[in-house]
């Protein structure tokens, strides 16, 4: 039998008419749901500068949701390195993992999480940070570890917790860092697919044991709307192919309800947009996304599937979760 995780990747999306704290609410919700369905891991993401996505301040979001539920690990994915001191992190991780021992992750990533000027807001005009992210990384690390005990800088009361780091990316260069340090690596196919082969194969040849993993740990990311049959979850899928429409278009929108056709139907352009930066989305009933999901599961040597879930009827997202945790146990029943 298989052993194929299953986790959620949570953005505390606004509704259409919604606010944040009805966003944080619906998230922690959803958190407390999945706590009782066999997921590994719940993450939230760090965004900054949009108005309709609540997880802004990432290590706070985790704090609370961490305090509302009881075994399911709570994380980042991802603390956007460049922007914060690696010192600072530690700091919050360490507070963190001592409030909700072996429960917290630490996912990190390269990207601003925003636009380039609120980019230089957060980084004080200094946009070469994302060239140290090695530097940052193993910064962090350092004040983990037990052995930064005799240094000058010590972060309080994260040293010496075991906090695992994993490193996210969404092209071939998180691919290379993450297999030169050992870490478990998140791909974000949710939003950009193009190079996950690419990525996964460079990960695995790349890889070098560290004392954090001895093989590789691969996990993606994608989008999955599950419902009771597939014409049901095409329908609600729209909600999430309207939002990116919105991206893609720079006009940006809450999550709306389903639509009998995306907003942007009989738009060439648009159409093959969304198409591209969705391809990596499965949506239909537990036959049909066991099938699928296990494909990519076996082509890319996966061990854990982390999805999002833009639905916007509160009672058929939470539907959805009880009709993923029924298409895993379809997968890891597969020999």
């Amino acid at each position: 039998m298989k052993d194929i995780k299953y986790s959620l990747l949570e953005l505390a999306t606004l509704r259409k008419n919604g606010n944040a704290s009805e966003a944080i609410s619906r998230a922690t919700n959803g958190a407390k749901y999945i706590d009782n369905l066999g997921f590994t891991r719940l993450w939230l993401a760090e965004h900054h500068n949009m108005e309709f996505i609540a997880s802004s301040a990432t290590s706070v979001l985790i704090g609370h949701i961490a305090s509302q539920t009881k075994n399911i690990r709570v994380g980042s994915g991802g603390i956007m390195l460049p922007n914060h001191s690696p010192l600072v992190i530690a700091e919050q991780f360490g507070t963190l993992e001592t409030l909700f021992p072996n429960r917290i992750d630490l996912g990190l990533g390269r990207a601003p999480g925003t636009d380039q000027v609120t980019a230089m807001a957060l980084r004080r005009n200094n946009l070469n940070t994302a060239f140290y992210f090695k530097d940052d990384v193993l910064a962090l690390q350092r004040y983990l570890s037990p052995d930064n005990a005799s240094a000058k800088v010590r972060a309080f009361p994260a040293e010496g917790l075991e906090i695992p780091i994993w490193i996210l990316g969404s092209s071939t260069d998180s691919a290379f860092l993450a297999a030169e340090l050992g870490l478990p690596y998140a791909f974000a196919a949710h939003f950009a697919p193009a190079m996950l082969k690419a990525a996964s194969e460079i990960y695995r040849s790349n890889f070098k044991p560290s004392a954090q993993l001895q093989s590789p740990y691969f996990m993606v990311c994608v989008n999955i709307i599950a419902a009771d049959s597939d014409e049901e979850a095409a329908i609600l899928s729209t909600s999430l192919q309207n939002l990116f429409a919105g991206i893609i278009t720079n006009r940006r929108m809450p999550l709306s309800p389903p639509t009998e056709k995306p907003i942007y139907h009989g738009i060439p352009e648009i159409e093959q947009a969304v198409l591209s930066m969705t391809s990596s989305t499965y949506f239909g009933a537990p036959t049909k996304l066991a099938q699928e999901l296990n494909e990519l599961i076996e082509d890319l040597q996966i061990q854990e599937i982390m999805s999002t879930n833009y639905i916007y009827d509160d009672e058929k997202r939470m539907k959805s979760f009880d009709l993923i945790r029924q298409t895993f146990e379809i997968i890891n029943q597969k020999q």
